[in-house]
Formats: structure tokens, C-alpha cells, sequence
């Protein structure tokens, strides 16, 4: 008998050529967003949130404790992004590295090399 050629199922983007890297990508860089921007936006996400509460408010089964806990929540959860979103990464790893300088030298990590 004959033998019959064997076709590859899902093997369709096979052909040659060069790969297209970041051509998908607008060529313009984004600018670095400022602190200020992140205020902005928090700002607004903040005064969507209570136009959300406003209209849940005749909807709303909760006790005025558990209001008053939510509420402290999201102030506190607004807070922590405000206080990381003020550093930069430089900033960090700035603040990070001294850090490590106060630290005693039994935390230093011993020199290794490969020829001894």
C-alpha cells in the first residue's frame, strides 16, 4: 500500500521572516506620570466612590458601625497608596541602602570568588 502524507494540525504561523519586535508598539515613549497626576486620579476614584455610596445609601442593610468600619478601611487602604506612590523606585532604593549600611556586619553577605 501507499503511505499517505501526515498533515500537522494548529502549525499555521510557521513561515520565515524576522520577528517583529515592539511593532505593535507606538514609537512615542509615555511620559513619567508626577505625583501630582496620581493625586488627581485618586481624587476622582474617591469622589466616584461616594456617588456609588450616595445611591446605595436607600439599598443599604448595613449597621452605622460596620458604615464606620468600611469607611476607616478605605481611608486607611487611601493612605498607604498616597505614602507608596510619593516615593519614586530610586527614592526606594536609596532609602533601602541605608538601611542596610545601619545594619551590623554579622548580616553582611561574605565575599565569594571563583579562582580563591
Amino acid at each position: 500500500g501507499g503511505r499517505q502524507a501526515v498533515r500537522r494540525r494548529g502549525g499555521g504561523n510557521r513561515g520565515g521572516g524576522q520577528a517583529k519586535l515592539g511593532a505593535d508598539r507606538p514609537s512615542a515613549r509615555r511620559k513619567k506620570k508626577k505625583a501630582k497626576e496620581k493625586a488627581k486620579i485618586l481624587e476622582q476614584i474617591v469622589s466616584s466612590k461616594k456617588q456609588e455610596e450616595e445611591k446605595k445609601r436607600g439599598l443599604d442593610k448595613r449597621t452605622p458601625a460596620q458604615l464606620a468600619y468600611e469607611k476607616m478601611q478605605e481611608k486607611r487602604q487611601m493612605e498607604r497608596i498616597l505614602k507608596k506612590a510619593s516615593k519614586t523606585h530610586k527614592q526606594r532604593v536609596e532609602d533601602f541602602n541605608r538601611h542596610l549600611d545601619t545594619l551590623t556586619e554579622h548580616y553582611d553577605i561574605p565575599k565569594v570568588s571563583w579562582t580563591k
